[in-house]
């Protein structure tokens, strides 16, 4: 919850000139959903992807206050989250809520970013893999094979987000190699080799490179430190 849309505005007419040159990396930014309209008509240019940090389910109707995709979409989003670990363990979203927002998202056309991970207390409990294969099967139950491209998963360690302390690059690549093998017992060797796994939990420009040159860590889901755009230029070139 950072950023008016006026401030949001001014922070991408900081980051742009800071991407000098054509990007080698995708570069997705999701504001608020206050600030969507503004940030999009300011990337649209820029090769720069956009998206949201949450959607309801429902297409439309007497839900007041949530966000359709169909919403996100006329606001110039290709992406969105579902699955949060803020949403999870502050807002007691369920693993069943989450696969209902994923498959509207897909369904809708958007691409979703399913995020996952474990607390700091199922992990000293050797929990970690028993939870996100359990996320993992509900979270991904009825998906479409027609939509598989759509989906990235973030792997994002509950004990390690906002908190500063980042998991080792072993702790980081063992749980994105059991991701991917799940996927592909669970969808098939072709989806798991094509699907992108990113990491998140308290990412920095000092361990950005350490993360990424694990072979099953694809990108990085970065948090506070993207809201200094110093900070995110940093972690983009070191991703270039």
């Amino acid at each position: 919850m950072n950023f008016t849309g006026q401030e949001a505005s001014r922070y991408v007419e900081r980051l742009i000139p800071s991407l000098a040159g054509s990007l080698q990396a995708d570069v997705l930014l999701v504001p608020p959903f206050t600030a969507l309209s503004v940030v999009s008509e300011k990337v649209r240019d820029a090769g720069l992807l956009l998206g949201a940090q949450d959607l309801y389910p429902e297409p439309k109707g007497a839900f007041t206050g949530e966000i359709s995709a169909d919403m996100l979409k006329d606001c110039g989003c290709r992406f969105v989250l579902a699955g949060h670990s803020e949403r999870r363990h502050l807002l007691g979203e369920t693993d069943a809520l989450v696969n209902k927002k994923l498959l509207a998202g897909l369904n809708a056309g958007l691409d979703v970013i399913f995020c996952l991970g474990e607390t700091g207390e199922q992990r000293e409990k050797g929990a970690t893999k028993q939870v996100l294969e359990s996320q993992l099967e509900k979270g991904l139950s009825g998906i479409r094979q027609s939509r598989i491209e759509g989906l990235v998963v973030a792997y994002e360690p509950v004990w390690a987000i906002g908190t500063g302390v980042t998991a080792t690059t072993r702790q980081a690549q063992e749980a994105h190699c059991f991701i991917r093998t799940w996927v592909q017992g669970a969808l098939g060797q072709e989806v798991a080799d094509g699907l992108s796994i990113l990491y998140g939990g308290s990412v920095s420009p000092e361990n950005a490179a350490g993360l990424l040159a694990e072979r099953d860590i694809d990108g990085l889901l970065v948090g506070s430190a993207s809201l200094d755009p110093e900070k995110f230029c940093a972690i983009i070139s070191t991703a270039q």
